[in-house]
């Protein structure tokens, strides 16, 4: 993000490229609240962040109109503080994880919105189930008992890298595997870009981007 750009400026530029179809996520982990409700002052609902107990921080203390996405990876120790109020988890990739997400939303009457995390990228640092690890764990005979987690869809990252043929290819991957499972099992979220490669997502049928750094410039 230039410099001269306001975080307002940002959110109205990805808006107007996104169109409606594509939910933006803004990426605020680190972020102190002052730069999220400027970003809220322009109309941004969606935020997420990567750390559980920053997420229930902020969520105590900022508008309670905001969606608040857990982007990072889930530990399921952890899941009991944000059930209370956390619209979509992101990045699940174990059967366990979501039988506790099941249970602590269950506790506080509520429907917990889940993405799947398809391991699309080579670098080993990526969290992620494999193909057949997914449709394995969609065929789990315990899934449809769990009455309090809705799988929205699947999510992924690429690798970083400059090569966007590989960016490409899994992009092209997730969206294959996205497709394919779409209609049986209800899915209506497919979630891939970030602020250094959501462009190339685009044309791969993404609706929604989780973008921080081209917001709220570097990470602290």
């Amino acid at each position: 993000m230039e410099k001269e750009m306001t975080i307002a400026d940002a959110i109205k530029e990805f808006k107007d490229e996104l169109g409606e179809e594509v939910t933006l996520v803004a990426v605020s982990k680190t972020k102190p609240n002052d730069l999220l409700m400027q970003a809220y002052e322009a109309g941004q609902r969606d935020f997420g962040e990567n750390k559980i107990q920053e997420m229930t921080d902020k969520h105590a203390s900022l508008p309670k109109d905001i969606k608040w996405h857990m982007v990072g990876h889930v530990q399921s120790n952890k899941v009991k503080y944000m059930a209370p109020y956390v619209h979509m988890v992101h990045a699940v990739d174990k059967y366990k994880t979501l039988k506790e997400i099941n249970k602590r939303a269950k506790q506080n009457d509520r429907t917990i919105n889940c993405l799947l995390q398809l391991k699309i990228a080579e670098e080993d640092s990526k969290f992620g189930l494999s193909e057949t690890d997914l449709k394995d764990l969609l065929a789990s005979p315990g899934l449809q008992d769990m009455e309090h987690v809705k799988i929205r869809g699947l999510m992924g990252m690429a690798t970083f890298t400059e090569d966007e043929r590989q960016i490409h290819a899994e992009f092209e991957k997730l969206e294959r595997v996205y497709f394919e499972l779409k209609d049986n099992h209800d899915f209506d979220t497919l979630s891939m870009g970030m602020s250094g490669d959501y462009q190339l997502a685009i044309p791969h049928h993404t609706n929604m981007v989780r973008i921080g750094s081209s917001i709220f410039g570097k990470r602290d």
